[in-house]
């Protein structure tokens, strides 16, 4: 058995995230995710690699609740969040986040600091070592009584005043985020912690959207999320920088965000982005900008319409930033000069994230991953052009912490023509043993979004796993996927079910025109964007033997209102009192009585993305009209499945309806279930 043909080898296979590299290179510490002892959940710790690509990684931290958000102070030492009990504290306590210290010296890891509510993220002063701090505050009163008096009144209510009350799977309030400034400890007293909080942002009736320090702790650039005075139920996002001069606002506009704020090390530059909202017609836009913090001039680096911009890193010297876009198929790192706008494309293939580059300047360390690789520690050369470091490229792969088996299967990618004459791409995964002998049936797997691509590895949608099965699974990128030009956001924004739909039906047809591929054995399926399209495919078409549909899409109308961002889908669609029209052409749920094909609803009670209703919906038209259907029901998983027994019986689900409706096997109802 491999790790794709054993579910619980699956689960168990360590994964890491997120970098964090030291000020002298020497040591590049990952957060590795692995399943508790008793298998019920993830815990995450920290691992520390060798930059040089020679030694194996090593475990630091050790607990049964975890640790993550790893950053270095200038000396060195590793700090991260964790809620782990202070064993020196007289009353210990695991029920919230402190900041943690392990010393580069040596030595046991102690709280350095602590608040009320917990700390939810921290960043650190390059030179300077001053922190900035995100923690919970009330609205009013003091956060630890407040906490203590609802526990005490066993109240749970939450009073409102602005709109939203949720986000992604959890409730807003009673308090909300906000960022502090800490001194760092004194150097004479090592065992000092940080000094007393500054409050810095946000101001009442705001809320913090993300912030970032300068290299000498002086200057804080910080996201404030403000309500827009043209829709009171709506926010938008401004830029500011807080510095010894006072408060000053950098970016702030109708109709466009200025988010994802970076320092260049050297504290020459800020950069940011700046995100065009969308509208019907016409898609969103970044534009990364650049203001020179010796003059206050700005610039646009890489201009609106160029690229989706998905991570930047400022170069340790020099007017260079270190940008990752979208670029078809792929998720390259760009060498992008602030002066003038020239762009070198470092990396060849994969998709990258966490980009983080030596002091010196010798190299730049990431995670890449690809559709057929899991995310990999990588060394890349900080100038050379289309490396490969999974190959015979200038960089390198370092010894990572995740080990799978060989691939049961392989990557191609398919290629077609829409109507009006767009090139359409996407990767194929075919099983090991496809041939025109045995052709193998195929999964069309829509992804979500829309604003994404299929380029990178994903734990949680792996078709790795069908492949195992004998699966073929297309992964298309159709209109609304990003990496392919704005002209390829703008005519399907606001008009979902037009050209992504027929752009997935033009590749699927070049998919089973194949001989390796069996065009009588098909199925669809999708989640969050791509359960949508699921949805509109099944009453649009009976092509496909079965459809499974998760976190999806059924009624707009209902979903744009009930959705913890409404206002985001309010510009792509239009007010749905005056753009009815719109909304009703685009609504799958209006195609109920076109619907024949064999249906899986799946969804989750705490995802506030989208929301249980539309599910419930979907999965009452269905019955009502008698569609052969099945509804997979999770009370307490999100947006995604998280838990690992979930994860496994969604697959194990999944599997059973295919191989009933599609393969023509005997109904098997999946244990536990």
């Amino acid at each position: 058995m491999s790790t794709f043909d054993d579910l619980d080898a699956f689960a168990a296979t360590r994964r890491c995230a997120g970098l964090a590299l030291s000020p002298d290179g020497s040591r590049l510490v990952t957060a590795v995710s692995e399943l508790s002892a008793d298998g019920k959940k993830y815990a995450s710790s920290l691992w520390e690699l060798d930059p040089g690509g020679e030694r194996a990684p090593r475990r630091l931290t050790r607990s049964s609740t975890g640790e993550s958000s790893a950053a270095f102070t200038p000396d060195g030492d590793l700090l991260f969040t964790s809620r782990r009990a202070d064993p020196a504290a007289e009353k210990p306590t695991e029920d919230r986040a402190a900041l943690w210290l392990l010393p580069a010296a040596g030595g046991e890891a102690r709280p350095v600091a602590e608040r009320p509510g917990g700390v939810s993220g921290v960043a650190v002063a390059r030179d300077a070592g001053t922190l900035a701090l995100v923690t919970p505050k009330p609205v009013e009163g003091d956060a630890e009584e407040q906490r203590e008096a609802r526990e005490a009144a066993a109240v749970s209510a939450r009073l409102h005043t602005h709109f939203p009350v949720r986000f992604w799977d959890h409730d807003l309030g009673p308090g909300r985020a906000h960022l502090q400034r800490c001194a760092p400890p004194d150097p004479a007293d090592p065992d000092a912690g940080y000094g007393e909080p500054e409050h810095v942002a946000p101001g009442a009736d705001e809320r913090l959207g993300g912030s970032a320090i300068s290299p000498d702790g002086r200057t804080l650039a910080v996201v404030v999320e403000v309500p827009d005075p043209a829709d009171p139920a709506s926010w938008r996002r401004r830029l500011e920088l807080h510095g010894p001069d006072g408060r000053t606002v950098v970016g702030d506009e109708p109709g466009a965000d200025h988010e994802a704020p970076v320092f260049t090390p050297d504290g020459r530059w800020l950069l940011w982005v700046r995100e065009r909202h969308p509208r019907p017609g016409r898609g969103m836009a970044h534009t990364l900008k650049a203001r020179s913090l010796e003059d206050g001039t700005e610039r646009d680096v890489l201009p609106e319409e160029a690229w989706q911009v998905r991570g930047v890193t400022g170069a340790p010297a020099g007017d260079v930033v270190y940008v990752v876009v979208d670029e078809r198929g792929h998720g390259p790192v760009l060498r992008v000069s602030i002066t003038d706008g020239s762009v070198t494309r470092l990396t060849a293939n994969g998709a990258y994230t966490d980009v983080v580059a030596a002091a010196d300047g010798s190299a730049l360390y990431a995670l890449r991953s690809a559709v057929d690789a899991p995310p990999t520690p990588v060394r890349l050369d900080p100038d050379a052009a289309d490396q490969d470091p999974a190959g015979s490229g200038v960089g390198g792969a370092l010894c990572g912490v995740t080990a799978i088996d060989p691939l049961p299967g392989t990557l191609t990618e398919v290629h077609a023509t829409a109507a009006d004459g767009t090139p359409l791409r996407s990767w194929l995964v075919l099983p090991g043993g496809s041939s025109a002998a045995t052709p193998a049936p195929l999964v069309l797997w829509i992804h979500g979004g829309p604003l994404s691509s299929w380029n990178a590895w994903s734990w949680r949608w792996n078709p790795w796993l069908m492949a195992a099965r004998g699966w073929a699974v297309l992964l298309p990128d159709p209109r609304l996927s990003t990496g392919y030009g704005q002209q390829f956001l703008d005519p399907a924004t606001g008009a979902w079910g037009d050209l992504p739909y027929t752009d997935l039906m033009t590749i699927t047809d070049v998919a089973v025109a194949r001989d390796d591929v069996d065009a009588e054995h098909v199925a669809a399926m999708g989640g969050s964007f791509g359960g949508y399209m699921a949805n509109w495919i099944a009453g649009h078409t009976d092509r496909f033997a079965a459809i499974v549909t998760h976190a999806s899409i059924w009624h707009l109308d209902g979903f744009v209102g009930t959705t913890d961002a409404s206002f985001h889908w309010r510009r792509e669609w239009g007010d749905p009192l005056d753009e009815r029209d719109r909304y009703d052409a685009h609504s799958p749920h209006r195609h109920i009585k076109s619907i024949t094909t064999p249906t899986l609803v799946i969804h989750g009670d705490k995802d506030y993305r989208v929301p249980i209703s539309e599910g419930l919906r979907l999965w009452y038209d269905l019955q009502r009209t008698g569609v052969d259907s099945q509804f997979l029901y999770f009370p307490d998983e999100n947006h995604w499945v998280l838990q690992p027994g979930d994860a496994k019986l969604w697959y194990r689900t999944v599997w059973a309806f295919l191989d009933h409706h599609v393969l023509g096997r005997p109904w098997e109802r999946p244990a536990l279930v």
